[in-house]
């Protein structure tokens, strides 16, 4: 019996390629549908209303003037799209979000939960009369707020520190959680915690040559974790007139693949580096981001007979 799963992460918020995401079944054919982590955005974008009834915003380094009430619509659309939190205030707002950091952090993970509640919400409407499992996951880069909105789904499956069966065959175990990283990001703990998690949930595994690791930090030292080398001020190093990449990846991750040796390994994390790369008997695949420009990019895999048949990446 073949299953058909198709998995893509770091989409950032970005509401263009969650849409795409939930239409992924009816154009592919797949039956299991995986967002492997960092699936909220980064950036409030507060839009200020001026005295004279227009707006002014600022959208990918450039000051925007809007004028009527379709231009508003169209830019909220823009930066929605680009996974950023569009906000419309007033002056008076603008300067207590400017101002007061607690304040700013609070509108802006509110952004953050009712975008991901509207996301399931939407999921909801256009899935729950399929027979398509949708596993969304938080990422290192996404507030713990949004697991409460996640679990409370009946049809999206938050699997995150858990061991799900999907196709009434296959065990995952999936984790957000990665190795420190130079952001500080919610779920970024040492690599000898994120180990000890594993080790607890791969117990739980009752086939491990038919399961499936669903880890959104890819394996160190393999072409799925290389990122720009940055320096103390955390910008990147250049040599020659070129980036100077390095491997970021989690060791315990790269440990936990070569022990245990699960059929496929899912990651993200790592934008630039979409790949695939086989450690033992595991086919380890990353399919990169490029969310900013609404391109949902991903992999389809097929697996059969306990065995992964084909894949391909996809982007669009």
């Amino acid at each position: 019996m073949k299953l058909k799963i198709f998995h893509a992460s770091d989409i950032h918020g970005s509401d263009k390629c969650f849409r795409k995401f939930l239409n992924v079944p009816k154009v592919y054919g797949v039956s299991v549908i995986i967002l492997g982590g960092d699936i909220t955005g980064k950036i409030l974008v507060p839009v200020v209303e001026q005295e004279d009834g227009t707006y002014k915003t600022e959208f990918m380094g450039k000051e925007v003037k809007i004028r009527t009430e379709e231009e508003l619509k169209n830019i909220i659309k823009l930066i929605a799209d680009a996974g950023e939190y569009p906000h419309i205030c007033d002056k008076n707002e603008y300067d207590r979000l400017v101002n007061d950091k607690s304040y700013r952090d609070r509108v802006f993970k509110d952004h953050i939960v009712k975008r991901v509640g509207d996301w399931v919400k939407l999921a909801e409407e256009r899935l729950s009369r399929s027979e398509v499992e949708i596993y969304i996951m938080p990422g290192n880069d996404d507030y713990f707020e949004i697991d409460e909105v996640l679990n409370k789904s009946n049809v999206v499956i938050n699997p995150e520190g858990k061991v799900v069966e999907i196709g009434k065959r296959y065990e995952m175990i999936s984790s957000g959680f990665v190795n420190i990283t130079p952001w500080q990001a919610p779920r970024d703990i040492p690599d000898e915690k994120l180990e000890e998690m594993l080790v607890d949930l791969v117990s739980k595994i009752g086939r491990l040559n038919e399961s499936i690791f669903s880890l959104h930090a890819p394996p160190y030292n393999t072409p799925l974790d290389l990122a720009p080398l940055l320096d103390n001020t955390l910008k990147p190093v250049m040599s020659g007139g070129q980036l100077v990449m390095t491997h970021v990846g989690s060791m315990a991750v790269r440990k936990m693949i070569e022990k245990y040796q699960p059929l496929l390994g899912l990651h993200g994390h790592i934008h630039e580096s979409k790949g695939v790369v086989k450690i033992g008997r595991t086919l380890c695949i990353n399919a990169g981001s490029d969310y900013l420009a609404g391109n949902l990019q991903g992999a389809l895999i097929t697996l059969e007979d306990g065995k992964v048949r084909n894949y391909m990446f996809t982007i669009g």
